[in-house]
């Protein structure tokens, strides 16, 4: 019986140099593995993007669990601010050093271990999937969605989905994501008149405007949370002129708006009340304001049952600690999936992703794959 052991599979993982949208050698090596283990693969790869497919078990079957994640990792940054090298998975005192040890290489190798051992060791009536992108730190717009769509032409379903992101704050098992926060971002461009600023009354100043309607975003409140989300959240990221002059008022200026919303707003009601702001304040200074918004994903909640309460109890049982259910964090590939299937996130404590000297314990990685296995046994018993 193979035993698969996932922390020299997160070590040559973090060996494959695959920042987004590099597949780098990790896809393939996944697609080795998984064949040899019995799992039907199929290369899913859409506008420059690798992602990979693979099933153990009949497409028929009554019950499928699946499995979600991504290879794709981050820029590494300024390297030589690295202690360890970003790509060389060296292990010191228990905790292995490189970009994607913890978001997430370390989670796609355990559940792909976790995967591998059950279905040699006990054989369930039914599938199991895993769709693994090389698309979610980037626009996500050929990884899990391409995937998506390859399962519904194909007659491929998961009756649940787990997501493998790490979803602890700082100590392992104590936090799953049932669903995720909206995201929507708002461009503001503001047309004035240049001129010089001795003479205003010959230019259109855009800037007070811009002042105006950004103090009325950011002033007002848009909730005070749900049963299972925290109130949302307006955040001016930027605002610019271009402008080095003193003695100039600009022809135009930008402004750009993030907003972390509950399931009380969709992107469309948003999308609504930002231009109602924006057409207020430009009648105000008589000065137009034009938009471009992108809405990156709708808030979603996969309620309380039975996915959860499977994933707790496993949780527990491993590290006896019981997980908080949150639907906080930005978003990630949960998004998509929640159109196919129930899902739920769970996975490493994830202080360190996106940050120099990125770096996991290696008993998390074991502790993962255990918690993965025991969900899949107790999932088909």
């Amino acid at each position: 019986m193979p035993h698969i052991d996932p922390v020299k599979l997160t070590a040559d993982l973090i060996q494959c140099p695959s920042v987004t949208p590099e597949e780098g050698g990790a896809l393939v090596l996944l697609e080795r593995l998984l064949s040899d283990a019995g799992f039907s693969c199929t290369r899913v790869d859409r506008g420059g993007i690798a992602n990979l497919f693979a099933r153990w078990g009949d497409k028929s079957a009554a019950k499928t669990f699946g499995f979600n994640g991504h290879t794709d990792v981050v820029p590494v940054g300024d390297e030589a601010a690295w202690t360890h090298g970003p790509f060389s998975a060296d292990i010191v005192d228990g905790i292995m050093y490189g970009r994607g040890t913890t978001d997430m290489k370390s989670g796609v190798a355990a559940f792909a271990a976790a995967a591998i051992d059950f279905v040699a060791q006990t054989p369930p009536d039914g599938a199991v999937i895993l769709t693994i992108t090389g698309d979610e730190e980037g626009d996500a717009l050929d990884g899990t969605t391409a995937l998506l769509d390859y399962m519904e032409r194909e007659g491929e379903q998961m009756s649940v989905c787990l997501v493998g992101e790490p979803t602890c704050p700082n100590e392992m098992g104590e936090m799953m994501k049932i669903g995720r926060r909206g995201s929507l971002t708002c461009w503001f461009e503001v047309t004035g008149k240049q001129g010089h600023s001795a003479y205003p009354h010959r230019a259109k100043n855009p800037l007070p405007a811009v002042a105006r309607l950004m103090d009325r975003l950011a002033s007002h409140r848009l909730d005070q949370g749900t049963d299972h989300f925290d109130a949302s959240t307006l955040a001016v990221v930027t605002i610019d002129t271009g402008n080095p002059a003193t003695n100039v008022i600009p022809a135009s200026c930008r402004a750009t708006v993030n907003i972390r919303f509950n399931d009380l707003h969709s992107g469309a009601s948003l999308s609504e009340w930002l231009q109602r702001e924006a057409d207020e304040v430009a009648a105000a200074f008589d000065t137009p304001i034009s938009l471009k918004i992108k809405i990156s994903g709708e808030s979603f909640i996969t309620p309380p049952g039975a996915l959860s309460d499977l994933i707790a109890k496993s949780v527990h049982a491993e590290t006896g600690v019981t997980p908080e259910m949150s639907t906080t964090g930005g978003t990630s590939d949960a998004r998509f999936v929640k159109n196919h299937c129930p899902v739920v996130e769970f996975g490493l404590v994830g202080k360190t992703m996106h940050q120099v000297d990125e770096n996991v314990p290696i008993e998390q990685i074991n502790q993962l794959k255990n918690i993965y296995g025991r969900i899949l046994k107790d999932y088909f018993a």
